[in-house]
């Protein structure tokens, strides 16, 4: 049975009101040493959970210190000794159940594409599948190794993911609109890697249904990445993948939620203005008039409901103002 002075501990009752049960001259003590060795246990506890907490997991208390994991940086990375020897434990390394084996089996997919890429492409497609596994783990150090692999494997193989990039891209998205910073920072970087190595073409198409998702976060990421990714194509690239779709994409994350979503919308219609406006030039006239284009304005108009027309051209008109004014 728990003591008084235990109970009294627990749920913090004064001993002025500890009335039944108190000794006759009413001075109930307590134990200087157990009260001692029992906060020293629960900080023990508090201390072991925060240094789990920070790396993404909680612990028990009965668990040692969190193994530190290091962070190289794709240029900081060395080749691996044996090649052979790597490949052959490459894929149970990253299906370990021990983190930190499987951060040490991501860093040797990184060096692998780097400095071997060839070695790697016939199992590429289960390396990216168990990358999506650490990626969904909840360890932020194991999280962020996959993350950085991701990018390496962008920069390496460009297009000939392009099958298997789906379930990296949902994964990156989310990571990048989580609250961890450092997590979310090094998969924005993903993200800025997946967007200058893998064809606008081809990606266009991954990231679209994105800027429809009801999270505002991955709608304002998505919405990033087709900003970025638009002006790689080209004004033939553009005209081929389609104004008509791309407009459309602007127009909506223009009233979106978050300021990010706004801001690469803007970015995205002011390109297509440009482009629109190239492909669209004035036929010369014998009057000697200085050329208006006004297509534009009727091409957003025959394109957009009136509500979402007027706001497309309110964001091209100012910064075509702005734009004048400096001059």
């Amino acid at each position: 049975m728990m003591s008084e002075v235990a109970l009294r501990d627990v749920i913090k009752i004064p001993e002025s009101e500890m009335v039944n049960g108190s000794s006759s001259n009413g001075s109930l003590t307590k134990p200087h040493v157990e009260t001692t060795d029992e906060n020293i246990e629960i900080q023990k506890k508090k201390v072991s959970s925060l240094v789990d907490q920070r790396d993404g997991t909680e612990n028990s208390g009965l668990e040692g210190p969190t193994p530190e994991v290091e962070y190289v940086e794709s240029e900081n990375l060395k080749d691996v000794e044996d090649v052979e020897c790597c490949l052959k434990t490459l894929l149970s390394g990253l299906g370990s159940k021990d983190w930190v084996s499987v951060c040490d089996a991501l860093n040797n997919v990184r060096r692998l594409s780097i400095y071997h890429k060839e070695a790697i492409v016939c199992m590429l497609s289960d390396v990216i599948s168990l990358i999506v596994k650490s990626l969904k783990n909840p360890r932020s150090a194991l999280c962020k190794t996959a993350i950085m692999t991701s990018a390496d494997i962008f920069k390496a193989y460009n297009d000939e993911i392009i099958d298997s990039l789906d379930p990296l891209l949902v994964q990156l998205l989310l990571k990048s609109s989580q609250d961890k910073r450092f997590v979310c920072e090094a998969a924005e970087s993903a993200l800025i890697a997946l967007t200058s190595s893998i064809s606008p073409l081809l990606l266009l198409p991954k990231l679209q249904p994105y800027v429809k998702n009801r999270n505002p976060r991955i709608r304002a990421k998505a919405s990033m990445c087709i900003s970025r990714s638009v002006p790689r194509l080209g004004v033939e690239g553009i005209q081929a993948y389609g104004i008509d779709n791309l407009i459309q994409i602007g127009a909506s994350q223009l009233s979106d939620q978050l300021p990010e979503s706004r801001d690469a919308a803007r970015t995205l219609l002011l390109e297509l203005q440009s482009v629109y406006e190239k492909s669209h030039v004035p036929e010369p006239t014998t009057v000697s008039e200085e050329p208006v284009i006004a297509s534009w304005e009727n091409y957003c108009q025959s394109k957009l409901s009136p509500l979402s027309a007027q706001a497309v051209l309110r964001v091209t008109n100012i910064a075509r103002e702005g734009l004048v004014s400096g001059l």
